[in-house]
C-alpha cells in the first residue's frame, strides 16, 4: 500500500471551522481565491463571518487590522506570494507594528505551486515574515501538524503567519502527534549528520535519511515547524553531537530556515552547514516534481549535501 497524501489546505479549514463553532470572534477574509484556499467551506458554514474583498490583498490586510481592533480574530487567506509580497507594507505597518491579533495564512507556498510559475512561487515569504517583529511563523509538514498548528494560531493572541501548500503531502504523523509551538521535533537521533527540515521538505529529508542510513551513516533528523520563534536548543544540541547540519526548505536559501539555523550557529556554536533550497534564483513553470528535481529539492540532493559535509 502506498503513502497516504492529504491536502493540508483542507485540514486547515476543517480545523478552523471546528474552532470557530466555539469562538464567534473568528472571521475569514478572502481575495477572490476561496476555492483555491478552501475557505469557501468556511463561507458555507458561517456566511456572516466570511468577507470577500476581491483581488485586493492590501485592502484585505487593512480591513483585518481594523476588525482586530474591535475584538475579532481575522484570518487573512490568500496565496503566500501575495500575502507576503504584495501586501507586505500593510502587514508591516498595520499588523506587526501594532501587534494586532491578525492571522495571515499563505497557501501555495514555495515552488511546489508548480505550473503557475515564478509570479506565483512564494520563495521569500518565510524570510519576509520572520523579519517582522512580534510575528510568529509556522510551516507545518502534514495533515496532523496543520490541524494542531491551526488550533494553536486561533487560540493565541498576536500576529501569526501560517504557511500552507497547494500540493498534497504524505501523512507523517498520527492523531496522537503533539504540536508544541516553538519546539522542534527530533524524529531520529544520529551521530554523523543532522538533517533539519520544514514543511514539504520533511518527507524529502526522511527519504534522504533512508538513503544515507542504507550507506551506513547515522542520521539525526529534526522537524522545525515553527520558524519563529525557532527552537535554539535543538539546533545547538545537533551541532554539538553531529559533524554538520543540512537544512531543507522549499524556499530561497536566503533568509529562510537555513538562514535562521546559520544565525544561531554563528553566534553560539559554529559548525559546518549546507543549505538545500532554491539557490538565489526564480524557478521556472513546470510540475512540482520536475521543479524539485531540477532545483535539487529532493532526497537525493539532500543526501549528496550530507555526504559533502562528511568528506
Amino acid at each position: 500500500m502506498g503513502e497516504v497524501h492529504t491536502d493540508i489546505r483542507e485540514s486547515f479549514i476543517e480545523t478552523l471551522i471546528d474552532v470557530a463553532r466555539n469562538d464567534g470572534r473568528i472571521v475569514v477574509l478572502d481575495s477572490d481565491v476561496s476555492t483555491s484556499t478552501k475557505t469557501h467551506a468556511f463561507a458555507q458554514v458561517f456566511p456572516d463571518r466570511f468577507i470577500e474583498l476581491g483581488v485586493a490583498e492590501q485592502s484585505m490586510v487593512g480591513t483585518a487590522a481594523g476588525l482586530a481592533t474591535i475584538g475579532f480574530t481575522p484570518f487573512v487567506c490568500c496565496y503566500a506570494v501575495f500575502a507576503s509580497c504584495r501586501a507586505y507594507d500593510q502587514v508591516r505597518m498595520s499588523v506587526a507594528q501594532t501587534r494586532l491579533n491578525v492571522k495571515i495564512v499563505g497557501t501555495h507556498g514555495g515552488i511546489s505551486v508548480g505550473m503557475d510559475g515564478p509570479t506565483h512561487h512564494a520563495i521569500e515569504d518565510i524570510s519576509l515574515m520572520r523579519t517582522l517583529p512580534h510575528f510568529r511563523v509556522i510551516s507545518p509538514a502534514d495533515e496532523a501538524e496543520t490541524r494542531a498548528a491551526t488550533a494553536h494560531v486561533a487560540e493565541i493572541d498576536g500576529p501569526c503567519y501560517l504557511r500552507l501548500l497547494r500540493v498534497k503531502v504524505p501523512r507523517i504523523f498520527d492523531e496522537a502527534y503533539e504540536f508544541i509551538p516553538g519546539r522542534g521535533v527530533l524524529l531520529s537521533p544520529g551521530s554523523d549528520i543532522t538533517l533539519v527540515a520544514t514543511g514539504i521538505m520533511l518527507s524529502r529529508a526522511m527519504g534522504a535519511r533512508e538513503i544515507l542510513e542504507n550507506e551506513g551513516y547515522s542520521i539525526r533528523l529534526i522537524n522545525i515547524h515553527t520558524i519563529k520563534p525557532i527552537d535554539i536548543d535543538i539546533i545547538l544540541e545537533a551541532a554539538a553531537t553531529t559533524k554538520g547540519i543540512v537544512t531543507c526548505e522549499d524556499h530561497s536559501i536566503c533568509g529562510g530556515l537555513g538562514s535562521a539555523v546559520a544565525e544561531i550557529l554563528a553566534r553560539r556554536h559554529p559548525t559546518r552547514v549546507s543549505n538545500v533550497g532554491l539557490k538565489d534564483c526564480f524557478a521556472e513553470s513546470a510540475t512540482c516534481d520536475a521543479l524539485f528535481q531540477k532545483y535539487g529539492l529532493n532526497s537525493e540532493a539532500i543526501a549528496a549535501a550530507a555526504r559533502e559535509l562528511l568528506h
